[in-house]
């Protein structure tokens, strides 16, 4: 696996630092839906939900018109800010699906680029939701001195697994289209069966993480 961090220059195919080497198919490339990515990964639900808590805590506490005005005007601040953050980050965001990795380019002001082989991908799974979005998280076999940060991934990492941050393909549009290519193709570089395919499941909003089965 490699990655590149602020040194990352675009090459002839968007997303990609080079040309494909001889031999290697592009089969797939997309960006995050940044509604599903402001929802997920920048909790815009929560926040609108405290501000209503903070509204109703006004009008019970019964502020004046500037109170209530003052509180309005920051929700519509705070959430435009978070709608335009997700916007920028899933504009940024190309993902790319080879036969034989997995590419991932990211960054607002600072682009990084990471290269991940399937030779490394232990498993993939597949966490659906009801607009037919989807994350993708992979499990990785890192080399001893290979490092990964969840923060350097983030959005593009799986909640919560800090210590052994899995790279995630997020809030990606047509989701179960892009898990059954990705993978045919991870089945396809490990004939032997000793890695993991995806397993395609609806998953409602906070719902259980991802599955997968074994190849």
């Amino acid at each position: 696996m490699s990655h590149d961090h602020g040194g990352y220059v675009e090459g002839p195919i968007p997303g990609l630092p080079g040309p494909l080497p001889e031999g290697e198919e592009l089969l797939w490339q997309g960006s995050p839906d940044w509604k599903r990515l402001a929802i997920a990964a920048l909790h815009v639900r929560l926040v609108a939900v405290w501000f209503a808590g903070l509204l109703v805590f006004a009008l019970l506490a019964g502020d004046g018109v500037s109170g209530i005005g003052t509180t309005l005007v920051a929700a519509a601040v705070s959430l435009g800010l978070l709608g335009l953050l997700a916007w920028a980050m899933a504009r940024s965001a190309i993902y790319t699906i080879t036969s034989r990795r997995v590419v991932m380019r990211y960054g607002v002001a600072l682009p990084k680029c990471i290269n991940i082989p399937f030779r490394i991908v232990r498993s993939a799974g597949l966490r659906l939701f009801p607009d037919g979005t989807g994350d993708l998280p992979l499990e990785l076999e890192l080399r001893k001195g290979d490092r990964l940060g969840w923060a350097m991934l983030w959005p593009h990492a799986r909640p919560w697994k800090i210590n052994r941050p899995q790279p995630m393909l997020r809030a990606v549009p047509d989701a179960e289209r892009v898990a059954a290519i990705l993978g045919q193709a991870l089945l396809a570089a490990n004939p032997d069966g000793r890695r993991t395919a995806l397993a395609p499941r609806n998953e409602a909003d906070g719902a259980a993480a991802p599955q997968a089965v074994a190849a």
